[in-house]
């Protein structure tokens, strides 16, 4: 939705800047990196940290700063008050006994796909994959099938933000190949990558829709070349993920 400059809150968009900054790599910068990473200056950066702390969402302690639990209760509002992850999580719960695979619930979010749920069985990828990790959409199975019914223009806005990185030596690094690719996924009713987020792994995603018919979110499922074969896991694991895929859509009012 546009809006207008008179609207638009820009201290806000900055106070979400500097959280953003806090990262896998930055889990304790200096007010330097910090300013750094979000291309503020340092007094300004200064003021919204000292903000952050008087509200309790971050600490300093020797000149480094870091995020305090409190940030957890943002996500904690969202599941709350959002019905696709209520409804996702017994369907989650259940891919994941019958699969003894991870199960995930994932949304699109600009390039790229965030956890929006998730129940782990097994570590099976070397990056930190929880709630609201982010994965980029074009190079996973959950991008793959929240892009496939996507409008043109939706997916025209997605590819033009996307760096296509090679990932792997099997990362589509082509726009055209990865149109062909969503061609494919709509045709068979689910995506299926292998190998080319990190080598080895496995991944399944599988549409979930609301009552309008628009794609919410997905279903996945993944597991690693260890564990199982493409071939195997799609057979065995892609009619269990669709199914649930198809009672969640149902559960939404989609008919």
């Amino acid at each position: 939705m546009d809006i207008s400059e008179r609207d638009y809150i820009q201290s806000i968009e900055r106070g979400f800047a500097v959280l953003r900054a806090f990262s896998e790599t930055l889990t304790s910068p200096t007010l330097a990196e910090v300013a750094t990473a979000t291309g503020l200056s340092r007094p300004a950066v200064r003021r919204i940290l000292l903000t952050l702390q008087h509200l309790g969402y971050v600490t300093g302690n020797g000149g480094r700063w870091s995020l305090t639990a409190r940030v957890l209760t943002l996500g904690e509002h969202y599941s709350a008050a959002n019905t696709l992850v209520n409804l996702a999580m017994p369907h989650l719960e259940r891919i994941a006994e019958r699969t003894r695979e991870s199960a995930s619930l994932g949304v699109l979010d600009g390039p790229d796909v965030i956890y929006a749920a998730r129940v782990p069985v097994r570590r099976i990828m070397s990056i930190n994959v929880a709630v609201g990790t982010r994965v980029p959409a074009f190079a996973t199975s959950m991008g793959r099938a929240l892009l496939a019914w996507e409008d043109s223009e939706t997916v025209a806005a997605v590819l033009d933000a996307t760096t296509f990185t090679p990932y792997t030596a099997r990362t589509l690094t082509s726009r055209d190949a990865l149109i062909g690719e969503l061609e494919h996924v709509r045709a068979q009713g689910y995506s299926h990558t292998y190998g080319e987020l990190e080598d080895g792994l496995i991944s399944l995603a599988a549409p979930v829709r609301n009552s309008s018919g628009a794609v919410a979110g997905v279903l996945a499922s993944s597991t690693s070349a260890g564990r199982s074969t493409p071939q195997r896991f799609r057979t065995e694991v892609a009619p269990i993920l669709v199914a649930h895929a198809e009672r969640l859509s149902a559960e939404l009012g989609y008919t």
